[in-house]
């Protein structure tokens, strides 16, 4: 069915190229996972719905995936320029509570946050702290070459690895890739990949090494992780355009070491043969930063009456590398263009449930089915241009005179790959209703019936009653809506 080249934006070459893989027929796919101190904001999240589409696009395209993404649980400072307290340490001890507690907590409040915005789950979560002997090896594999030690741990010498930085571009950049100078270091850009415990300090999370007990660094936790359980190079590596400036040029360093690779001038060099990053989601308030104490999670979102799919529409609406701004008003209007899809979809699956089949040539009704996949297709083979790729589907759920089940069909792989979950969304899990409500739909429901039951006995006044006494309880009643929802709750 699939025929147009894939084409991804190689962060590290700055230009398209086509998919080629590594292995014929696979793809194998790394992405940055969270750091698990805290909740995951909104923006964090736009990363794994990204992933989720470039992870859905190759397999409808036939590709065999193998997506990896990891869960760091230690390591990650609350400096990504090595620098501060480890993040995790740092929540334990503000809490009071084992760091093992914590990462469980904060793992499983993502991973509840990736199922309600409908994201697959990986071939394999690796869990940083479970690959701790295998950092080891790594780091003693280049600690001769490439490694030099100080009394706070072991420093990977960014010297001794051929265009370093090239991913930020540090030097043609302004402002990319900058390290503040920290006594000790041969270079700037130098970073630990294992950090000692300091004397009369003991952590909750720190191993035996070769340089003293301790903790491995952040950058060398994704190396080994994406090296062991994909293989190098791997496909497509992918990440938050945060991590364009320190982290993955860090982890290409590493790479180039352990491998014994040359410049980067060949990608495949990097260890990936194709770096991908995601934009900012941006919030004006400046409620997208966690340090602030509030932020914005999926979870208010949902408390405040919207489905969890309604933010992922507003994230497809948008190129994954361009940035794209939070408003509430513009996930309302996320959430009304999803369920104008709902019904369009609903229309069409309830004509063939209905037994409504047109007559005619299999084998044309296959013709037309394909032509419309194919302008799909074409959109999210262009750098997953999601934006283009829902208009296609939206114009494929209007269509008129076209086979319901040619229609059905298409639609169903494009919203597959999109991942809004059509054919199994009820209208009615789209309404807006706030978990601070008291009134129950069930009530709603009984006095709505009671409206229109006035309205056809033309009795205007108790059913302008009626209406006043659901808006005194923030239930909007929404006569002649043309989606056909009779009732929203507001704040």
């Amino acid at each position: 069915m699939t025929t147009t080249p894939l084409k991804l934006f190689n962060s590290l070459t700055r230009q398209l190229e086509e998919f080629q893989p590594v292995h014929p027929g696979e793809a194998r796919v790394y992405t940055c996972g969270p750091t698990v101190y805290n909740y995951p904001h909104i923006g964090n999240m736009r990363a794994y719905v990204f992933a989720d589409v470039l992870g859905r696009t190759l397999s409808f395209k036939g590709y065999k995936l193998t997506h990896v993404i990891n869960i760091t649980d230690v390591g990650h400072l609350t400096d990504d320029a090595d620098a501060g307290e480890d993040k995790m340490e740092k929540m334990a001890a503000e809490r009071a509570q084992s760091i093992w507690d914590i990462a469980r907590h904060y793992t499983e409040a993502y991973w509840a946050d990736v199922k309600a915005l409908n994201i697959r789950q990986p071939a394999q979560w690796t869990i940083a702290t479970e690959f701790v002997p295998a950092m080891i090896d790594f780091a003693k594999s280049i600690a001769e070459k490439h490694c030099y030690e100080l009394d706070s741990g072991l420093y990977f010498d960014v010297s001794t690895v051929a265009d370093y930085g090239r991913l930020a571009r540090a030097v043609t950049e302004e402002g990319e890739g900058r390290i503040d100078e920290v006594e000790g270091k041969r270079n700037a850009a130098d970073f630990a990949i294992w950090r000692k415990t300091p004397p009369g300090e003991k952590r909750q999370m720190e191993w035996d090494s070769p340089w003293g007990r301790g903790a491995p660094g952040w950058h060398l936790e994704c190396s080994v992780m994406s090296g062991q359980v994909l293989g190098f190079p791997f496909d497509i590596h992918t990440g938050g355009i945060d991590h364009r400036e320190i982290h993955h040029p860090n982890e290409i360093a590493q790479n180039q070491a352990f491998c014994c690779t040359n410049g980067l001038n060949v990608p495949a060099n990097s260890g990936a043969n194709i770096w991908m990053h995601n934009n900012f989601l941006v919030e004006r308030t400046g409620k997208m930063s966690k340090s602030s104490g509030e932020f914005l999670r999926l979870q208010l979102l949902i408390d405040k009456g919207y489905h969890p799919l309604a933010y992922r529409m507003m994230c497809l609406q948008a190129h994954y590398r361009s940035e794209l701004e939070f408003s509430w008003e513009g996930l309302q209007a996320a959430l009304v263009r999803l369920k104008r899809m709902l019904m369009a979809h609903r229309k069409w699956t309830d004509t063939l449930k209905e037994g409504r089949m047109t007559p005619g040539d299999s084998r044309e009704r296959e013709r037309v089915t394909n032509a419309l996949v194919a302008r799909f297709e074409a959109a999210v083979s262009a750098d997953l241009n999601t934006a283009d790729a829902l208009t296609v589907l939206e114009e494929t759920l209007a269509l008129k005179g076209t086979a319901p089940e040619c229609v059905a069909t298409a639609a169903s792989h494009m919203d597959w790959v999109m991942g809004l979950n059509l054919g199994h969304l009820q209208r009615t899990d789209l309404r807006l209703r706030p978990k601070a409500a008291t009134i129950t739909e069930a009530e709603i429901e009984a006095v709505l019936a009671q409206r229109k039951e006035a309205r056809a006995a033309k009795d205007f006044a108790t059913s302008d009653r009626l209406r006043d006494e659901l808006a005194a309880q923030g239930v909007e009643v929404m006569d002649g809506d043309p989606l056909g929802w009779d009732w929203k709750l507001g704040d």
